[in-house]
C-alpha cells in the first residue's frame, strides 16, 4: 500500500509514471542480461503500483466499445505503416548517422525460441498491453493534459477541451518515442480525442493496450524487433 504522503490526486499519477521511466533507464545497465530481467521487475513493479492506486483515480476503468477498439486497430496499421517513411528524431539534429541501437530481442539473447525467451516476450505483451495504458493515459491524459490547461488539475474536467494543452500532450507523447515520433504523435491526439469524447481514461486505454498488443505479436511473427 502506498503511504499517505503518495496519494495526493498529482502523485497517484505521477508517481508511477516516473518510477516506469526510472526502471526503463536502467535496462541494461548492469550488463546485456539487465536489460531483459530488469523489463521483467519493471513490469511486475508497474502491476502492482496501479493495483495501488487502483481506487484513487476515478477515470482509470477499462472501456472496450467498437470505438476504442477499432481505434487501437487503426492506430496499430497507423504506427507499422508509416514505419521507414520518415527518419528517426535523432536524425533530424545530426548529420552523422546514429548507430542503431542494438534489438530487444530474447531470442537473440537466450536461444532461439527458448522457454526463458518466450516468458519474456510473453511478459512484454502483458505489459505493454495492460500495464503500460493505465500509467501513461493517467499521467498524459489526465495530469498534464488538464495541467497545462490548468494548474490546479482537478479544477479542469477531463472532457473540456483546450487546444494549447491538447497539441502539448501530444507532441510531448511523440517525441518520446523518437524512432516513431510522427505515428507517437498521431497516437497521443487519437488517445487524448478518446479521453475527451468520454471524461475518463476508459477508451484511451483500451485504445492504447489494442495497439500495444497487436504491435507485439506483429513484433514476434514477422521478427520486427525494431519496434521494441
Amino acid at each position: 500500500m502506498l503511504p499517505a504522503s503518495l496519494k495526493t490526486p498529482a502523485a497517484v499519477r505521477a508517481l508511477p509514471f516516473f518510477v516506469w521511466v526510472l526502471l526503463t533507464s536502467l535496462q541494461g545497465q548492469f550488463g546485456a542480461a539487465s536489460a531483459y530481467w530488469l523489463y521483467a521487475a519493471k513490469t511486475l513493479i508497474g502491476a502492482w503500483m496501479i493495483w495501488s492506486v487502483r481506487g484513487l483515480i476515478a477515470e482509470l476503468r477499462w472501456t472496450f466499445n467498437a470505438i476504442s477498439i477499432g481505434m487501437g486497430v487503426l492506430l496499430f496499421a497507423i504506427w507499422v505503416g508509416l514505419d521507414g517513411h520518415y527518419p528517426p528524431l535523432g536524425q533530424l539534429f545530426s548529420k552523422t548517422p546514429a548507430q542503431p541501437a542494438a534489438p530487444w530481442n530474447p531470442f537473440q539473447f537466450f536461444g532461439e525460441a527458448s522457454a526463458l525467451g518466450w516468458g519474456i516476450i510473453g511478459l512484454r505483451i502483458l505489459g505493454t498491453s495492460l500495464v503500460v495504458p493505465p500509467i501513461e493515459e493517467a499521467f498524459y491524459r489526465s495530469l498534464m493534459y488538464r495541467s497545462i490547461a490548468q494548474p490546479d488539475f482537478e479544477k479542469f474536467p477531463i472532457n473540456q477541451f483546450s487546444m494549447k494543452a491538447f497539441l502539448i500532450t501530444s507532441i510531448i507523447f511523440g517525441l518520446v518515442h523518437p524512432n516513431q515520433w510522427i505515428a507517437g504523435i498521431l497516437c497521443g491526439l487519437a488517445f487524448q480525442w478518446l479521453a475527451l469524447r468520454k471524461g475518463d481514461l476508459g477508451e484511451a486505454m483500451v485504445a492504447h493496450g489494442i495497439t500495444n498488443l497487436l504491435l507485439g505479436i506483429y513484433v514476434v511473427v514477422k521478427g520486427a524487433w525494431q519496434f521494441w
